[in-house]
């Protein structure tokens, strides 16, 4: 379509290696010097606590009004990167689901069905089943007057390349964000499934199977329908402590053995869960909290199971390793429109080869304020 246009602008050039998990200064900039003449020298800037030199975005996709809002973003077996375009910025456009081809060529690929009630859909977390398709988180609460607990799940079948129906698989959150898969898991987390101080939020986990065949009610199939704390499929449950910004569970993923980590949006933190083989919760523990980070919105793990989050009040962007909870900020800008490249509200990274691709949401919240310029921002990995 003649709207999708990407222009991509130059910024700066980065010679910062970011190997393995744990850094010090030298190691970080590689000069020995003091840490703002040695970022100089590497054309970085420095993050100014003390850990390292900043990347500075290279390149931007500027995306028209009829595709505001970008958020949750996965990996097709196509090497094409899908991604949600949420428009709650201006919802007289109808949300979808677009992709970045390997070559950085952005496109619509399909429409999502608009809720009943509401008349309209709001895409976050995406993730790709081991059935092949695309599995949608629909948050309602984005919506004026939605109905309690309208938030669903999507899924996004596709055959040959292409989507041909979308269906609702799930509903009942309230809040439904994060996405992610695991063999023929896939999960889903609510972010606020009880607002009572502290805000309990969580992770809910069905197989594939589950949520083709939902349920029959009145004769007819229906998709299947969460009931909150007491519902089995409920397997992580979190209580927001900040009570500043009650804002729960929000990115979610999995590394190459299998653990999930859960972002805690409110704590900035991140949690780590282990299962036993026969799929239980073995353990849930914090991995990570602060660290730099103000927020932890979206999560996304790359194949060396470096976990990258988005800091959407930081307007940051955070890489943190498995085994240690060390936390490095990758790259950091004040708030801005983000016409320059940088940062504007990011809510979703993901990294494909040695780029890291940014969902700048753009929300008015914390520190931002939404504005008429819609990006995607690119970290360039030396």
């Amino acid at each position: 379509m003649k709207f999708w246009k990407s222009i991509f602008v130059l910024a700066a050039i980065s010679t910062l290696i970011l190997s393995g998990c744990a850094t010090t200064q030298q190691e970080t900039c590689g000069c020995g010097k003091p840490m703002d003449e040695c970022c100089q020298m590497t054309g970085e800037k420095c993050d100014g606590c003390g850990t390292g030199c900043l990347l500075i975005p290279t390149k931007k996709f500027l995306l028209p009004d009829a595709a505001n809002s970008p958020d949750g973003m996965t990996i097709g077996a196509d090497g094409y990167i899908y991604l949600a375009i949420n428009n709650v910025g201006d919802q007289s456009y109808p949300a979808k689901i677009a992709r970045i081809s390997p070559d950085d060529k952005i496109s619509f690929f399909c429409d999502l069905p608009a809720h009943p009630k509401t008349k309209l859909v709001s895409p976050l977390g995406v993730a790709f089943g081991s059935d092949g398709n695309l599995y949608v988180a629909d948050n309602q609460t984005f919506i004026k007057d939605a109905p309690p607990l309208s938030s669903r799940l999507l899924r996004v079948n596709i055959k040959d390349g292409k989507a041909v129906k979308t269906e609702v698989v799930l509903t009942g959150m309230t809040m439904a964000n994060g996405v992610s898969s695991y063999g023929d898991y896939i999960v889903v987390n609510d972010t606020a499934i009880d607002t009572a101080y502290p805000q309990k939020s969580g992770t809910y986990r069905f197989t594939v199977d589950e949520l083709k065949k939902g349920m029959k009610k009145d004769g007819k199939k229906r998709p299947l329908r969460v009931k909150g704390l007491n519902d089995p499929h409920l397997i992580v449950k979190l209580e927001t402590q900040n009570k500043e910004l009650q804002v729960g569970a929000n990115g979610v993923g999995f590394d190459s053995k299998g653990n999930m980590y859960v972002c805690n949006f409110g704590d900035a933190e991140v949690w780590k869960v282990t299962f036993n083989d026969d799929g239980s919760v073995k353990e849930q523990t914090v991995l990570a909290q602060g660290q730099g980070m103000e927020s932890c919105d979206g999560l996304q793990i790359d194949a060396d199971d470096n976990i990258w989050v988005a800091d959407f009040l930081g307007n940051a962007i955070a890489k943190i390793c498995p085994e240690t909870g060390t936390v490095k900020i990758v790259s950091k800008n004040e708030p801005g429109d983000g016409a320059d490249g940088g940062f504007d509200a990011p809510s979703e990274c993901i990294r494909r080869g040695n780029k890291v691709y940014v969902s700048n949401i753009d929300l008015t919240f914390g520190p931002n304020t939404s504005d008429d310029i819609h990006t995607i921002s690119v970290i360039e990995l030396p």
